[in-house]
């Protein structure tokens, strides 16, 4: 039977990633439709995204509920939430490395905007995302995704068909999930990326790809760490740095 602390932790972690879910189908979508033949109002198009994504969120959050814990790996501010326990306690020891992991992150992405592929630098010029949906949907709803779901489900499958054995996965297994999320983060923004550009040419498909893996691999990090909190404070901070650049 599932603990009534299990359920408001997963609804607790499942209506934070829909928050930003709602300002993607609301001020995203539209702007990526824009310009094109709809085969359904826009209306439509935007509230089948916001259904896919609650869906997939969903389904991402149950995984990460049942395997995370198993693995050593947490979300102590929720879990402290839905707890009603103290939630600084449980904020205190993660602020430091998300924060500066956020630094980091905003740094690189500042730097690797020089690298951009032309055609994918002047379509991103056309789309201005409002800061609160670069905050909440990259620093809640994809570390829900990528490392709450995604990761732990790879580290759940390394651990119980290569290990094998008793205890908490070894170092080099999380980082083969670690690394594993991480690409599929970058792949994940390849439809986003096609999207601006119209087309895939393989100098997009690198910068995308390897761009984004390289800041999942820090992120997943954090989450190993210091708790999925620290991940999705790095990832907001990030975002923020990026966005007082003018990036």
């Amino acid at each position: 039977m599932i603990s009534r602390f299990k359920i408001r932790f997963a609804a607790t972690l499942w209506l934070a990633g829909m928050v930003s879910t709602a300002l993607v189908a609301i001020f995203v979508v539209p702007s990526l439709v824009a310009g094109q033949t709809l085969p359904l109002p826009l209306w439509a198009i935007s509230a089948i995204s916001f259904a896919q994504g609650g869906v997939f969120l969903a389904l991402t959050v149950w995984a990460g509920c049942a395997l995370a814990p198993t693995l050593g790996l947490r979300a102590p501010v929720f879990e402290a939430l839905a707890g009603s326990t103290p939630v600084v306690a449980a904020l205190r020891p993660l602020l430091v490395p998300g924060l500066l992991g956020g630094l980091v992150g905003g740094a690189f992405l500042i730097a690797i905007t020089y690298a951009a592929p032309p055609e994918l630098a002047a379509a991103a010029q056309k789309i201005v995302l409002p800061l609160s949906v670069r905050i909440l949907y990259g620093g809640i709803t994809e570390e829900l995704l990528l490392r709450w779901g995604v990761m732990s489900l790879i580290l759940w499958l390394l651990w119980r068909f290569v290990q094998r054995s008793p205890g908490q996965p070894t170092a080099l297994l999380v980082w083969v999930a670690i690394v594993g999320s991480a690409v599929l983060f970058g792949v994940g923004h390849l439809p986003a990326a096609q999207a601006l550009v119209g087309s895939l040419t393989f100098q997009v498909v690198v910068f995308v790809v390897v761009g984004n893996a390289a800041f999942g691999a820090l992120a997943g990090w954090l989450f190993w760490r210091f708790g999925l909190e620290s991940a999705m404070l790095a990832h907001a901070v990030a975002h923020v740095v990026a966005y007082a650049a003018g990036q």
